[in-house]
């Protein structure tokens, strides 16, 4: 008997461990990090892709876990997430912080090892997602904003871990993922807006499923198209695109804010969902299509 509950507890315990870091959610911000890697390298070291990626996958995790734990009390009262490892009770607070704290220190010393740069701002992302982000939930709208920075510099990142320089290249990518994020987390504070409410968290910048909420998501979606072709004008240093892949970022960009103005016209959790799940596909390809072009030209 005790045997098969040791082999029950086993697979029980890697999936708190995977909820706890959000392992999908981190292992698409490792992505974007390589993708700046791929763009910013001259010549592909692979030491330096691995280090990236566990450091990402580490600050990433601890953010969340550390997001985790404060947040537990809410998360109880929310139908998506009342069955986390903590609220639900299968975790201890105590050994959710352990994994944070260790995901923190080896996610910074990793990083560090490529370069100074890279571990500082990855340390940056996780005092804003953890200290700022997420109390600012429960209290104003503009949680967003902020939560849009530690959100847009993992595509930074990559290009500061391949040239160890911040400038206009890195500050381009910052720009396009930190754009992108209104959209997509305004889809998602939509159709997840009674849920949310049960929480007390304000993510929608009218704080309603009004015009106005809608009308921003497709204001701030048009930014997000303009800066993803600004490289192909030439005036983003290395970081170039040409004219073939501007024209497929842009039609992309199209697609996204055709399901914004969807939602604007519709005003319906159901395209709310849709819009979502077209922005994480846009900025996959849009990030697929920068690496490609680059190594083609």
């Amino acid at each position: 008997m005790s045997n098969s509950k040791s082999s029950l507890a086993v697979p029980s315990v890697i999936s708190d461990f995977k909820e706890i870091t959000k392992m999908r959610l981190s292992l698409s911000v490792v992505f974007s990090s390589l993708a700046g890697y791929l763009l910013g390298v001259e010549v592909i070291d692979i030491k330096v892709l691995v280090l990236l990626a566990l450091g990402g996958y580490f600050m990433v995790g601890a953010s969340n876990a550390f997001n985790q734990i404060i947040e537990r009390d809410l998360d109880a009262l929310m139908d998506r997430t009342k069955n986390r490892p903590i609220p639900s009770g299968r975790m201890s607070v105590n050994t959710a912080f352990i994994i944070a704290t260790i995901f923190t220190l080896s996610g910074i010393v990793i990083l560090y090892t490529i370069n100074k740069q890279t571990a500082m701002f990855g340390a940056i992302s996780i005092f804003l997602y953890t200290c700022v982000y997420t109390p600012l939930k429960t209290k104003t709208p503009l949680a967003v904003f902020v939560g849009a920075i530690p959100g847009a510099i993992p595509f930074m990142l990559g290009w500061v871990a391949a040239t160890d320089d911040f400038g206009i290249e890195p500050g381009t990518l910052f720009a396009l993922q930190f754009f992108w994020q209104f959209p997509h987390f305004w889809a998602i504070g939509w159709f997840l807006f009674d849920d949310y409410k049960k929480g007390g968290f304000f993510m929608l910048p009218t704080g309603k499923q009004d015009k106005g909420t809608a009308v921003q998501t497709i204001m701030y979606t048009i930014w997000t198209v303009i800066v993803s072709v600004i490289p192909v004008f030439g005036f983003t240093g290395k970081l170039q695109l040409s004219i073939i892949a501007a024209i497929i970022v842009f039609c992309l960009g199209l697609g996204m804010l055709h399901y914004a103005v969807r939602l604007f016209r519709e005003m319906t959790t159901k395209a709310a969902r849709q819009l979502m799940l077209i922005s994480v596909l846009y900025i996959t390809l849009v990030q697929i299509v920068y690496v490609i072009d680059k190594f083609i030209q």
